[in-house]
């Protein structure tokens, strides 16, 4: 582990994956932030005392801007090492791993060896910060996650999983929930046993992959650190150099 002199704050830009108070109890050091949006990170860099680290976990991808490749290989340019997990920094992990980025757990992986291509795959409805970013729908790949923990458990079988998972598929992000594909399994034709062992397995069951790479994440960083990027260089184009402007103000 090396932390260059004078940086070695963590940032944590958190929101459904984890509710705040287990990401505090597990990086107690760490700043806590809100889903990242375009411009915060690349506004980090322009600051005067900047992060060793900055984490992702989350960030907002429908009612703003997402934030931008570019800005986060700034941020490696200069020194900061980029984490991501479990959501929007899983994506931007598996896309930027070969400038530097550092990618951490199994939804990562899946879409660093394109398993997994859609972005929302990882997407949730939430609700707002005055109630700690709450998720209020179910991500897909969590319902992955559980179907296929109920398959390897016998409750459901192959074919049964994957007509499930397309289910889930076809329905908008913001309707997915487990008791709504419960409602759909019905509704399509799955056999009422098959659907009554999956509740039933869900009753004891509710995998999470999101919010399990984020515990991985923070216990990697808390208990091993985080090293330097190695150096690279970053085309200043016209349209980061307008938003370099905007982020400074």
């Amino acid at each position: 582990m090396t932390r260059p002199a004078g940086s070695d704050e963590l940032i944590v830009h958190v929101g459904p994956s984890l509710p705040a108070a287990e990401v505090e109890r597990l990086a107690p050091a760490a700043q806590l932030r809100p889903p990242i949006a375009v411009g915060e990170l690349l506004a980090l860099t322009q600051a005067r005392r900047r992060p060793g680290c900055v984490l992702i976990l989350d960030g907002y991808f429908e009612r703003m801007a997402a934030v931008w490749h570019k800005e986060i290989l700034v941020a490696l340019e200069r020194g900061i090492a980029v984490w991501g997990a479990s959501s929007m920094g899983a994506l931007r992990a598996a896309e930027l791993g070969p400038w530097g980025m550092v990618g951490v757990g199994a939804v990562y992986r899946a879409f660093a060896r394109g398993e997994l291509s859609a972005d929302d795959e990882v997407a949730v409805a939430h609700l707002p910060a005055a109630h700690g970013f709450a998720p209020i729908s179910d991500a897909l790949v969590n319902l992955r996650h559980g179907l296929a923990g109920a398959q390897r458990a016998g409750a459901i079988g192959e074919a049964v999983r994957g007509a499930l998972v397309e289910l889930a598929r076809a329905r908008p992000y913001r309707e997915r929930t487990w008791a709504q594909l419960l409602e759909d399994a019905t509704t399509h034709g799955t056999s009422p046993r098959a659907v009554a062992r999956l509740r039933g397995y869900l009753a004891r069951h509710r995998p999470d992959a999101k919010a399990a790479d984020a515990r991985l994440a923070l216990r990697r960083l808390t208990r091993h650190g985080w090293s330097r990027p190695a150096p690279i260089k970053v085309p200043r184009t016209w349209a980061l150099l307008q938003l370099a402007a905007l982020s400074g103000r």
